[in-house]
């Protein structure tokens, strides 16, 4: 209750509603104590609102946003009657009992047609008492941290310069302490009396055991600070404690990645980068992690559960990265209608729990993220399937994947438009279900072939039926509207032919894919065609480049493609299979089983001049229970770069990994193995009697070219930095094909055409820089219509090392982490141009644009230049400090890219 002190708050007294005696279904009502959280899912509202508070002897305090950022609460609702309540254990109004159980009553009041309808309690009690010494919370909306308190009898270290000051500033306390300051260690430090702070919003309470510091988020004490890329809150205190002529101190801190800070996305996956160390809260240089556990809407998830989902954890020196698929069990799928189309964003709230200690304080922190993330907008029209069956004479249509927000509103034809009353009313059946994923939904139509909407004609002994509707959606709650459009063909024979020809299926080989053609045969597309293991879906086809008529349809498949299996692998070429079948819907019954086995050219090892070797160890079909995650050079420690469930890349040096060398006449051998050196794997494979795998690496070297060079040595005086001089260091700027900065435009490719809508990312480079104490700044970036810099009209886009506060679509910068080609993080900018502000006027529309940036190289340990040390502030994009124009500056360097054409969608 200490955070409650001086706040004034408004007290409601509310009548309970006995549940019993009304006639409404009740909603339903679950929690779950997960650890140091309590956790209420409440579901089948229906239209009704929701007003949570907390409930103290019979009075009622309803959870703001601000109080519930203060208190330890967060609430989320969405429109499909269902809420989910998280509150921290050591929320403000918890019924605390020795620090080892707590007791949170809630009330849930249902609102409609501003009337009182039901009032509902729950009360819960978490028992927790594995405390670690510092326990910290990240929740969108609030930073928690608590920390273990030296009781009378504990003994007191002393003070050393280089310990944790958590551990240097403790003294036995008792209930005599009073909290009387709270100190921000921000870079601008603030002292605050404890009523002071709590009128900020800072929920502060102390037990016997246990200091708890609240901090909503944002809040003006807290600061942005990157940790190993990612953007992260940092808050940092010195709590006081007073009694007479005594007091000491507490160390209270936390750090918390920002929203989307260190996630990426591609077109499949979701990948969430946390650093490893979380430099802001580690004092110690042995700092150990215990363990790493994710989760998902705040339950933590086991192995096997994590693998059904094929969700991925791994670790490595920097970072604990999470990866899932996007679409995954465990989602959400939010939908949206812009101009008539359907987009989809993919939601999920992850977590992640890490332990580690330190242990020259034997001090250890349980550190606990939740992180929600959305996906960008993906266009998602809805598929329409054609699963009518002739004999049943009646169409049958399938049209999804649609999100649970889309409600199908009407169908129409050429000729009327229908509600989906009048279509009941008519004999159609209209139902949706879930997909198997259980994130979206597909709705079914059936219409019978005797309506008046189903055309009909006979041509040489069959009816031909056809039907063309078009299906009207709105996405939930503002009814934003969507269609999609269904054009079905069937055909009903009236005599048997006397000879019916069955499909078929043929295929031939290139270079690099497999070329497959299917024929329907005379009786129509009745059939079913598995690719390999795998059903032809309609996405699936689309990937495959499907292209087909009344007769046939042909597909393209990459001999790497997952259908395909790899039955052998040479020295420069590797044997791939492809099966394809194909079954009757009804019977189930096989028509034609195909396979096609072809040799394709490739290089499995690459050896480069510089001794880097690369090698790619792909799974073969004898070997189907082989793990290519834990394969392993010589070294077991010498894991892949990069690796699936179809293969593994390794990239090492002739001097490392266990590499071995051998003279021979002119030439210089080195030998390396990619195999399996894990025990677990090891057995598996063993009792599965299936071969063991084993992939020679090797590479040759010429040493029959000699250099000579000569060089004096002395000792280093001092340690090396970046200082003025004069020299070229070249800079370049590209523009990428996507986010992902994978792959760019060619220079041939000039000019580059995009649409209004499509955003712009750029990078720019320090060339030839291998030095990471180096770093490239972006100091102004603009737009000109002209290749000339100094044109005019000219559109700002960064200014002093800023996105343009004054421009509607500001920039969005984003990361660079160490992955790929990227070794050294500052020797790189990227972002991204959402839409030119000059596109508004129409004069300007399909004409070329050029982009200009003035960089400034940097010594990062040093950036006294005010080009060199710039802050922006996330509130409005402005500059803290100094400001500084072009014309100051005679250290610029200029990059332009263009032309760019903007043309009108």
């Amino acid at each position: 209750m200490g955070c409650l002190a001086g706040l004034g708050w408004f007290i409601l007294l509310v009548a309970v509603v006995n549940i019993e005696a009304q006639n409404k279904p009740p909603i339903k009502i679950n929690s779950k104590c997960l650890g140091n959280l309590l956790r209420v899912d409440v579901s089948r509202l229906g239209g009704s609102f929701l007003e949570v508070s907390v409930v103290i002897n019979n009075s009622s305090i309803i959870l703001t946003p601000n109080v519930s950022s203060q208190c330890g609460f967060t609430i989320k609702k969405d429109h499909q009657g269902n809420a989910v309540i998280y509150a921290s254990i050591q929320n403000c109004f918890a019924l605390n009992v020795d620090d080892k159980a707590f007791t949170t009553k809630l009330g849930l009041r249902l609102q409609s047609d501003n009337v009182v309808d039901e009032f509902y309690l729950v009360e819960e009690t978490c028992y927790y008492s594995s405390w670690a010494s510092r326990e910290i919370i990240c929740k969108p909306n609030y930073m928690e941290v608590s920390v273990k308190k030296a009781a009378p009898n504990d003994h007191n270290l002393p003070a050393y310069p280089d310990s944790d000051p958590r551990k240097a500033a403790e003294q036995p306390m008792d209930a005599s302490f009073r909290i009387a300051t709270v100190v921000f260690l921000t870079p601008e430090e603030r002292v605050m009396q404890v009523d002071e702070a709590q009128r900020n919003g800072y929920g502060i309470s102390s037990t016997l055991t246990r200091l708890v510091l609240r901090s909503p988020n944002p809040s003006r004490e807290t600061y942005t600070k990157d940790v190993a890329g990612v953007p992260m809150t940092v808050l940092s205190t010195s709590i006081i404690f007073e009694k007479t002529k005594l007091t000491t101190q507490f160390y209270a801190g936390a750090a918390c990645p920002q929203a989307q800070g260190g996630v990426f996305f591609t077109e499949t996956s979701i990948r969430w980068f946390l650093p490893r160390r979380i430099d802001p809260l580690i004092y110690s240089k042995h700092f150990r992690l215990l363990e790493v556990n994710m989760g998902v809407d705040g339950r933590k998830l086991e192995a096997t559960e994590m693998s059904a989902r094929n969700y991925s954890l791994t670790l490595d020196d920097l970072y604990v990265i999470v990866e899932i698929p996007i679409g995954a069990a465990g989602c959400h799928i939010k939908s949206h209608a812009l101009d008539g189309q359907y987009f989809t964003s993919y939601m999920i709230e992850l977590m992640l729990e890490l332990l580690w200690t330190e242990d020259d304080t034997n001090e250890d922190t349980r550190y606990k993220a939740f992180l929600p993330v959305e996906t960008p907008l993906q266009l998602q029209p809805p598929q329409v399937i054609d699963a009518t069956v002739p004999k049943e004479m009646m169409f049958k249509a399938l049209i999804g994947l649609v999100g649970f927000d889309v409600m199908l509103k009407n169908i129409s034809s050429p000729s009327e438009v229908l509600s989906l009353a009048n279509c009941i009313a008519r004999g159609f059946k209209v139902f949706d279900q879930m997909s198997p994923n259980g994130c979206s939904k597909v709705y079914t139509v059936e219409v019978p072939f005797t309506d008046r909407v189903v055309g009909q004609r006979k041509e040489m002994g069959v009816t031909i039926y056809t039907l063309h509707l078009t299906f009207g959606f709105l996405v939930l709650p503002k009814h934003a509207p969507f269609t999609a459009t269904a054009y079905l063909r069937a055909k009903l024979e009236d005599i048997a032919p006397p000879s019916a020809a069955p499909p078929s299926v043929s295929g031939s080989c290139g270079d690099k894919n497999f070329y497959v053609l299917v024929k329907y045969g005379t009786k129509g597309f009745n059939f079913q065609t598995i690719m390999g293991k795998r059903m032809l879906t309609v996405s699936l086809a689309q990937q495959y480049g499907i292209i087909g008529n009344d007769t046939h349809f042909s597909l393209i498949v990459p001999f790497s493609a997952a259908d395909a299996m790899v039955e052998a692998v040479e020295l420069s070429s590797i044997k791939s299979r492809l099966d394809v079948t194909l079954r009757y819907l009804k019977t189930n019954k096989t028509i034609q089983v195909f396979s096609l086995a072809c040799n394709f050219i490739t290089k499995l090892i690459e050896c480069f001049p510089n001794g880097t070797i690369t090698a790619i160890a792909i799974t073969l079909e004898s070997v189907p229970s082989l793990n290519p995650r834990r394969l392993t050079l010589r070294n077991p420690a010498c894991g892949p770069t990069y690796s699936n469930d179809q293969y593994a890349y390794f990239v090492f040096t002739a001097n490392s990994c266990g590499t071995t060398r051998k003279f021979l006449p002119n030439m210089m051998l080195y030998e390396n193995e990619i195999s399996i050196t894990d025990e677990l794997e090891l057995r598996k494979l063993s009792q599965s009697k299936e071969p063991e795998f084993e992939l020679k690496v090797f590479c040759y070297y010429d040493i029959n070219t000699n250099q000579a060079i000569g060089f004096n040595t002395r000792s280093r005086r001092s340690e090396p930095y970046a200082d003025d001089a004069r020299g070229e260091m070249p800079v370049e700027m590209r523009v990428a094909l996507d986010d992902s900065y994978n792959a760019f435009h060619r220079v041939e490719d000039d000019p580059i055409a995009k649409y209004l809508q499509q955003p712009l990312y750029f990078e720019v480079e320090l060339m030839g820089s291998y030095n990471p104490k180096v770093s490239i700044e972006l100091a102004y970036c603009w737009a000109t219509l002209e290749e000339d810099k100094m044109s005019l009209p000219r559109w700002d886009l960064i200014v002093n090392g800023c996105a343009n506060s004054r421009d509607p679509h500001p920039v969005i910068f984003h990361s660079v982490l160490p992955k790929g080609r990227v070794h050294n993080p500052s020797n790189f900018k990227r972002f991204e141009v959402p839409m030119f502000a000059f596109a508004e006027d129409e004069d300007n529309l399909n004409r070329q644009v050029f982009v200009h940036c003035e960089v400034v190289i940097c010594d990062v340990r040093n950036p006294v230049d005010a080009a060199c040390n710039v802050q922006c502030s996330d509130q409005d994009n402005t500059m803290k400090g100094q400001k500084l124009a072009v014309s100051d500056y005679p250290g610029f360097k200029h990059v332009t890219s263009g032309p760019i054409i903007i043309m009108s969608p």
